[in-house]
């Protein structure tokens, strides 16, 4: 049962609605939405004690393809979350990326985005790649390696 976050806050959008479009999930991506929460989301927020906040959730293909997000990218499948501090603080925004970590949370993939502007995680109840990166732009193009 989803304790702190909401499908609602999953699935909101500044870009859908502004453009007019449709971001509601289908039964199957909310299934994935209510798994990444309670396996990764709520865990971590019990964990860091303050409220965290989700940029961006869920993402239809036609929203996803209007921010720009990679053709493949997790949020189209309801399996990722986009989330920062309240304080939108690069080093506190690096406190939750290192609480992933070290609670050992089963997410298929962290990425520190841009030196801690914000954490993006996924999690997918098919892959467990646990795979941990870092987002980077080099002449405009994002650059993602691998973080040991």
């Amino acid at each position: 049962m989803m304790k702190y976050f909401t499908i609602k806050e999953l699935t909101a959008s500044a870009t859908a609605k502004r453009k007019g479009i449709d971001n509601k999930p289908t039964q199957d991506i909310t299934n994935a939405l209510v798994a990444l929460v309670e396996n990764v989301l709520d865990p971590l927020r019990e964990a860091y004690g303050k409220p965290i906040i989700v940029t961006s959730g869920y993402r239809s293909v036609k929203l996803n393809k209007a921010v720009g997000g990679a053709a493949n990218s997790q949020h189209t499948k309801g399996e990722a979350a986009d989330i920062r501090s309240v304080s939108d603080d690069p080093k506190e925004n690096k406190v939750i990326f290192d609480l992933i970590r070290q609670m050992n949370l089963p997410y298929d993939q962290l990425i520190n985005e841009y030196n801690y502007d914000w954490v993006h995680v996924s999690f997918s109840r098919y892959k467990k790649r646990k795979q941990v990166l870092a987002a980077t732009k080099k002449n405009g193009k994002t650059i993602y390696t691998i973080v040991k």
